[in-house]
């Protein structure tokens, strides 16, 4: 069955449809094999690995010796494969790094992206599709007919062996989306993706990597961790990651930066670094790195655009320490 793609209609500063299906293509899938899969990864990233059940799935992120992040993750299992979902650019500069040092273990890491389909599913009643078409998914992972169901809070990821495709796309009687779609549920989320041009430009807690859960501090040694570990007990970090939404009248591309209001009407300053972005009829849904005592009430904008007006919402997690 082929694969029809859809492009999203409705506002992004309106709620979304009830249930939106989305085509993940931007996103692929590092396949980690051998007798040391589990722990040569478990030594290169910043989650645990180790004690990864077969029902659950962690974020992660794997970093350079100086603990900038050269990737960030979603880690689950599958048979007997660890799968790493990221998107598909950083994938292509990230499996070179892992596979460097994977020499030195009992671990096979090949890029099984084009093995998969993958297809997310969010909205309101995405949770009843789920459990009408699978049956009930309230684990973090769920085993299914040639793959595995992610569940992430009320949006859900299915990964399937693209030989199975034609059972789960007859599943789905309505329009598939593209993946800006899904872009847009996941920066409303405040979700730490990374693509490949940040690499080497962010420690984990610049992209709140801690705040979902993708940082152990008990799990001894990987690479960067002397950074990341002091980022969290000397307070040096700075910086975290900001959910802005708004209006723009030109297109963001890679080399857009933002600004922000300064007090007292005195212009504009640079802001900080724009790391995914959604833009559909005028409207931007984005994510950025600013400074982590930006207040909510900060006005911003994109630079050299003087049109353009946007704020920052809230974010659904706290970042404070405990």
């Amino acid at each position: 069955m082929t694969l029809t793609v859809s492009q999203p209609q409705w506002p992004l500063n309106e709620a979304q449809p009830a249930i939106v299906f989305s085509q993940l293509s931007h996103l692929g899938l590092i396949s980690v094999t051998g007798e040391q899969a589990r722990t040569f990864i478990h030594g290169q990233v910043t989650t645990d690995i180790t004690s990864l059940e077969a029902d659950q799935w962690r974020w992660g992120a794997h970093c350079d010796p100086k603990g900038k992040m050269l990737a960030s993750f979603r880690a689950f299992a599958h048979q007997d494969a660890l799968l790493m979902m990221m998107p598909r650019e950083t994938l292509a500069l990230d499996l070179p790094q892992l596979q460097k040092y994977a020499v030195f273990s009992k671990a096979e890491l090949v890029d099984a992206s084009d093995d998969w389909c993958l297809i997310g599913v969010s909205g309101e009643q995405a949770p009843a599709w789920i459990a009408q078409a699978f049956g009930e998914s309230t684990a973090e992972l769920t085993e299914i007919p040639g793959g595995v169901i992610l569940r992430d809070g009320e949006r859900y990821i299915i990964a399937v062996k693209r030989d199975t495709q034609a059972d789960l796309l007859a599943k789905i009687d309505q329009p598939i989306y593209d993946f800006s779609a899904w872009q847009a549920v996941e920066i409303a989320a405040g979700l730490p993706n990374l693509y490949a041009r940040h690499q080497s430009q962010f420690v984990p807690q610049m992209c709140n990597v801690q705040a979902v859960d993708g940082i152990s501090f008990t799990k001894g040694c990987y690479m960067g961790q002397e950074t990341v570990a002091r980022m969290k007990y000397r307070g040096g970090n700075k910086r975290a990651l900001y959910i802005v939404q708004g209006s723009a009248s030109v297109a963001i591309d890679d080399d857009s930066q933002l600004e922000m209001k300064l007090e007292d009407d005195e212009g504009y300053r640079r802001a900080g670094t724009i790391i995914e972005a959604v833009q559909r009829d005028g409207q931007l849904l984005l994510s950025a790195v600013l400074p982590n005592d930006t207040p909510l009430t900060a006005q911003l904008r994109v630079a050299g655009d003087e049109a353009s007006v946007l704020t920052l919402a809230p974010l659904p997690y706290s970042l404070d320490e405990e």
